[in-house]
């Protein structure tokens, strides 16, 4: 079995910040998780699926979408039991129609969103500040800045959420979720066999209506004034040294704060506030912490959050300190920060002669050729790329035609020599997008969307495109599986791992025609003179299409079969 979940209390386990998160979940006792993959949350979910064959009473799902992964958690955690859904940041955006009501009607079993940012766009389509859904929802948030603090803090938001009966929001980034360090684990809860819990009928709580929703947006308000009061007291809002001078830290960046203090003799100087409370603000720790304090720097990565509730906290109680950070220039909205950055701007921040030393003359190093991400040889998207290129050069329609794209491994169709990438926006815009070109030009339009995406986002937008006759062919790529994030389940698969099995398949071809799509065509891409010859007719009609091309992702085939 998985070392995740043989540690016994104060082993030492060398863990990603994920799968610390993952150990803190069981040691406070999860019962109920799900999730949509995406990076850099994915190997939650990875992990909590290969765990629960091995633990009697966890139930995990990969869901269609992140609005359904955390309507299956609510339901779940209304009905007494701790629950978890994880996501991305941009997964947030998809799931925050349930979020706003849910912290409304709040919950009864302690309920964990784990929201991953990914500052500097490593595998993602923005670097949004998902802090700001906290306040936007009004919802207690914590953030770890290690894989140590990432598993004890998701065994208390378990804790907190019940004491507030309200979802908690545990906010990493990249660097805490992929950074891997030794963490000392505490005690399991006990998984010995089926656990359910009862769902208490109380329409007045969960079926917010306007005139309950006015009572309980006045409920959501007094809990988080309790929550505001139980920030301040928090061991998870920790002070180092002491002096006239401090930084406000939290995240990742208090490894680099902490770092740059010692390495710049700053310890007796000034004193670092980490906060790992985040929402609501601690405004009378912040209060007191800068009573004394002649000037602070906020050292924040994305936008201002932490440096704005310092700003408002110094206005309204009369306090004559400096503050600096974003808005002095002191330090950049965009990107992560990198440990010599930090300590740089602290040495600026508080008048030190620094400056970063130069680095290692590598000139003798031979350059090596650039290696930008590419599909995989052999990749079935290559070979729908090519099949559809080919036929729609032949049909002189190349050079006119619009290629809306999706999230997915199929995104690298904007490189050369594939170069059929137009227009993304998020997760199943490629249907809905192509509709509004379909009104707007007369250009020829093919999108692309992967099965898992389509699955996701793009059921609606198909079916609004069949009733409001909009005219573009739409490629559904179905490899068997979510490549991109980790191979994780799709509904339609029919390669599957043998804990899948027994889950019946959802046949792409036969949903699209149910939506009424009446010009629908399956290939297999590797047979591309009988797949060119299926799909000419689509490419050179005025009508709505679908074409799905067939074929498994060859690294999940191997997989599968080992």
């Amino acid at each position: 079995m998985h070392p995740i979940i043989t540690a016994k209390p104060r082993d030492k386990l060398l863990l990603l910040g994920n799968e610390a998160i993952v150990r803190g979940a069981l040691e406070g006792g999860l019962r109920v998780a799900a999730a949509y993959p995406g990076t850099p949350s994915s190997e939650i979910g990875n992990l909590l699926f290969q765990l629960q064959r091995h633990l009697p009473g966890l139930y995990f799902e990969f869901s269609t979408n992140e609005k359904v992964a955390m309507e299956v958690a609510a339901a779940a955690a209304a009905s007494g039991l701790r629950s978890l859904t994880c996501m991305k940041h941009v997964g947030l955006n998809v799931a925050a129609d349930a979020l706003m009501t849910l912290a409304y009607i709040g919950v009864k079993g302690g309920m964990v969103i784990v929201t991953a940012d990914d500052p500097f766009c490593h595998s993602s389509q923005n670097e949004q500040d998902n802090r700001y859904y906290a306040r936007l929802s009004g919802l207690p948030m914590l953030e770890p800045s290690s894989p140590q603090e990432a598993c004890e803090m998701t065994k208390y938001a378990f804790e907190l959420s019940e004491k507030l009966e309200l979802p908690v929001l545990l906010r990493t980034t990249t660097r805490v979720s992929h950074a891997r360090a030794v963490v000392e684990v505490g005690e399991m809860a006990h998984y010995e066999g089926s656990v359910k819990g009862k769902f208490e009928k109380d329409p007045r709580r969960w079926v917010p209506v306007p005139a309950v929703a006015r009572v309980r947006h006045q409920i959501l308000l007094e809990k988080m004034r309790e929550a505001m009061i139980l920030a301040d007291g928090s061991h998870w809002n920790r002070l180092y040294g002491k002096g006239p001078r401090g930084i406000l830290v939290s995240g990742v960046a208090v490894n680099y704060v902490l770092d740059a203090v010692e390495e710049l003799n700053l310890s007796e100087q000034l004193e670092v506030l980490a906060l790992g409370f985040t929402h609501p603000h601690p405004a009378g720790l912040l209060t007191d912490f800068l009573k004394d304090k002649e000037i602070v720097l906020v050292v924040e990565e994305l936008e201002p959050y932490l440096e704005e509730a310092l700003r408002v906290v110094a206005q309204e109680r009369n306090l004559q300190v400096s503050i600096l950070g974003k808005s002095t220039g002191h330090l950049p909205r965009l990107f992560e920060f990198t440990p010599g950055q930090v300590k740089e701007a602290v040495a600026r921040a508080f008048g030190l002669d620094y400056s970063r030393p130069d680095p290692p003359d590598l000139s003798w190093v031979p350059e090596l050729p650039p290696r930008p991400p590419t599909l995989c040889p052999g990749c079935p998207h290559r070979e729908t790329y090519r099949v559809i290129k080919e036929v729609l050069e032949e049909l002189g329609e190349l050079p006119r035609s619009i290629f809306p794209t999706d999230i997915g491994c199929y995104t690298l169709g904007l490189l050369p020599p594939i170069q059929m990438a137009d227009y993304l926006i998020c997760m199943g815009s490629s249907v809905g997008s192509a509709a509004g070109f379909s009104v707007a030009t007369d250009q020829r339009i093919v999108s692309f969307i992967g099965d898992s995406t389509f699955f996701h986002a793009g059921l609606s937008s198909l079916a609004n495109a069949v009733y409001n006759r909009h005219r573009f062919t739409l490629v559904i790529m179905d490899n068997e599986t979510t490549a991109m994030t980790g191979h994780q389940p799709v509904p339609s698969q029919e390669l599957r791992p043998p804990e899948l099995e027994d889950r019946p398949r959802i046949d792409l071809e036969e949903v699209v025609k149910a939506l009424g799509v009446s010009q629908v065509v399956s290939i297999n891409p590797y047979k591309k003179e009988e797949a060119k010859a299926v799909i000419r007719p689509l490419l050179e009609g005025e009508k709505l299409a679908v074409i799905v091309s067939k074929a498994p992702c060859i690294l999940y085939r191997a997989r599968v079969k080992r």
